[in-house]
């Protein structure tokens, strides 16, 4: 009896675990088509504003991958699409320019009217860049946006908008420093890993979700 039992406990666990890995897979490969889906281009309608999403900067110069996604936002602001650039990113190191700074200065040397551009210097990922956009969009009547990054980045950060609330579009850049293919994979791995963990938190995190939880591990105030 006693041997059954143990054969038993670990039948379930292991397939507990294969259900586990199971489930991480699927979730995974989901976000993996998501990622994909997101890089194509894809038809866009006019907007107040782009949103510009941070990447490094060195000294006062975008970096490689910063620069074309500033070069994408001025192709979006020269054509009609949007009437106003906003930047985002903050500065790496105290002393330095901002990623936001930086990009400014660099569309400005480009012809584009300082008038129109707006930027917030706080943000430090993804998601701060978003939140301190949606304060600046706000502080400067602009409704609907369109985010500017480069093609792998664009499904969390279009998830991300969606929960804060932003009317978004997104626009991958037609060029990227992520052009050979094993530089075009790992970032899209990573993303689609990003992607799935983002996911999972937003549901740990959900009201319904914390309802449950509490009904099992009930927090007492103290008094």
């Amino acid at each position: 009896m006693l041997i059954k039992k143990k054969l038993g406990f670990w039948l379930f666990l292991r397939a507990s675990l294969l259900a586990c890995c199971l489930f991480v897979l699927v979730n995974y490969a989901i976000s993996f088509a998501t990622v994909y889906q997101f890089s194509r281009p894809s038809p866009l309608t006019q907007a107040d504003a782009a949103i510009v999403l941070g990447a490094a900067a060195w000294d006062k110069r975008p970096s490689p991958v910063f620069r074309e996604r500033i070069n994408h936002a001025l192709n979006l602001y020269r054509s009609g699409l949007v009437k106003k650039i906003l930047f985002t990113g903050g500065s790496p190191k105290t002393g330095f320019m901002s990623e936001a700074a930086v990009a400014r200065r660099y569309a400005i040397n480009h012809g584009i009217d300082k008038e129109d551009i707006i930027y917030e210097n706080q943000s430090r990922d993804t998601w701060q860049n978003l939140v301190n956009a949606q304060i600046e969009a706000g502080n400067n009547d602009i409704k609907t946006v369109i985010i500017v990054s480069d093609p792998y980045h664009l499904a969390r950060a279009k998830l991300m908008a969606h929960d804060l609330g932003l009317d978004a579009q997104v626009s991958p850049t037609p060029t990227s420093r992520y052009t050979a293919t094993y530089s075009k994979l790992r970032f899209l791995a990573q993303e689609s890993y990003l992607l799935m963990i983002y996911q999972w938190t937003q549901f740990i995190r959900s009201p319904k979700i914390r309802s449950v939880f509490q009904l099992f591990f009930p927090v007492h105030d103290q008094a």
